[in-house]
């Protein structure tokens, strides 16, 4: 199996955390479809952790919870397919999920047979109680074997948060997407940390192997397990674009069954989620060296550029670039178009020079078309 382009999907976590059951994953996958979302590329219905019985079972495999999911695992996934959609679980690749329950450690191929069996279309495989013997990279390698001979295509989603110099290894363990941050909670400070720590390890993100900088918390407002703070809608349309704009899977972690008018407005914009899932999957790359309020660009399949400014700061700043920061110099006699993808205004730069007074924590983001300079 190969993943061109970042997952795009629903987690329980978030919201959640242990409290999940059948019906919450039915009624999650009705509002994927009766929302929009499904139409806007969302595809992944995914169970995070705690969905299991605390043992296994005679034949040593992971048995769902009888409370939670009484009617099985398998039931649930076909519930999810006959929505057009895909379904996701979860693992750990130490002998304990996160949360305690029964993981996959020296369970291996059994547990990506009975995924398999199951109906399973993506696994999460997180790092907790890893083992202090066998190094991460032959953990994930091991998994990643597991997958691609159980004979159905799943989308292996590393989740060992970057640690023991995930980058160096993840690509050769047949990871689609790769958690490069430790986890997310509902905040602004999050948000700019998470971000702040990708900026420098784009070299290691592009096609086939995703950097993932954790779920979103787009829409939750202080609800959930992860609540904490909440942000305002100009910080979760910042954490969107930016998610966006590096080729970060885009999984959605608030409850979607509630969202408000203007989460949906976010989650939706479809020119953002364009330069997500373009087809070229470029390395976006940094116009200058700011880290508190970075200029991001990224070349798109058809020449357009994505250019993102970001006021990770707490004050008023006069943000500004030049055609010239991306190579289009005076001499090759072009300029650029530009389309703010939020506000939908657009404007041609003139005179070398694009320049715009940004708002605390918010962004401008553009999709821009080469064109004959006047």
């Amino acid at each position: 199996m190969i993943k061109l382009t970042p997952p795009l999907g629903w987690n329980s976590w978030n919201t959640f955390g242990a409290n999940i059951d059948e019906e919450l994953i039915k009624k999650s996958a009705d509002a994927m479809v009766e929302s929009g979302l499904k139409d806007c590329g969302y595809e992944y219905v995914v169970i995070d952790d705690c969905w299991a019985e605390m043992k296994r079972d005679e034949n040593h495999r992971l048995v769902a919870s009888k409370t939670k999911f009484p009617g099985g695992m398998k039931a649930v996934a076909d519930y999810v397919h006959g929505k057009g959609l895909k379904f996701g679980m979860y693992s750990c690749a130490g002998p304990l999920t996160c949360a305690g329950y029964p993981a996959s450690y020296e369970h291996e191929f059994i547990d990506a047979q009975t995924f398999a069996e199951w109906g399973v279309d993506l696994l999460k495989y997180d790092y907790c109680y890893h083992s202090s013997i066998v190094p991460g990279h032959i953990l994930y390698k091991r998994m990643g074997l597991a997958l691609a001979n159980c004979g159905r295509d799943i989308l292996f989603s590393a989740c060992s948060w970057g640690a023991d110099d995930t980058k160096e290894w993840i690509k050769s363990t047949g990871a689609h997407m790769w958690r490069s941050t430790g986890d997310i909670n509902d905040s602004w400070e999050s948000i700019k940390s998470l971000a702040l720590s990708q900026l420098p390890v784009q070299a290691y993100n592009g096609l086939g192997s995703f950097n993932d900088m954790d779920m979103l918390v787009v829409g939750m407002h202080a609800k959930g397990l992860v609540g904490l703070k909440g942000c305002s809608d100009t910080e979760y349309r910042t954490h969107f674009s930016l998610w966006a704009l590096v080729n970060s899977p885009l999984m959605i972690g608030c409850d979607i069954r509630e969202m408000s008018e203007e989460t949906k407005k976010i989650l939706m914009n479809k020119d953002v989620l364009a330069i997500n899932q373009d087809a070229a999957g470029r390395q976006p790359y940094m116009l200058g060296s700011d880290m508190e309020r970075p200029i991001i660009a990224k070349h798109l399949e058809n020449g357009d550029i994505a250019i993102g400014l970001f006021n990770l700061g707490d004050n008023d700043v006069y943000m500004h670039f030049s055609p010239e920061m991306l190579g289009l110099s005076i001499s090759t006699g072009k300029t650029l178009k530009l389309t703010e993808l939020w506000t939908q205004e657009s404007e041609t730069i003139v005179n070398g020079l694009c320049f715009h007074t940004m708002k605390p924590h918010d962004c401008r983001i553009y999709r821009a078309v080469i064109e004959d300079a006047e």
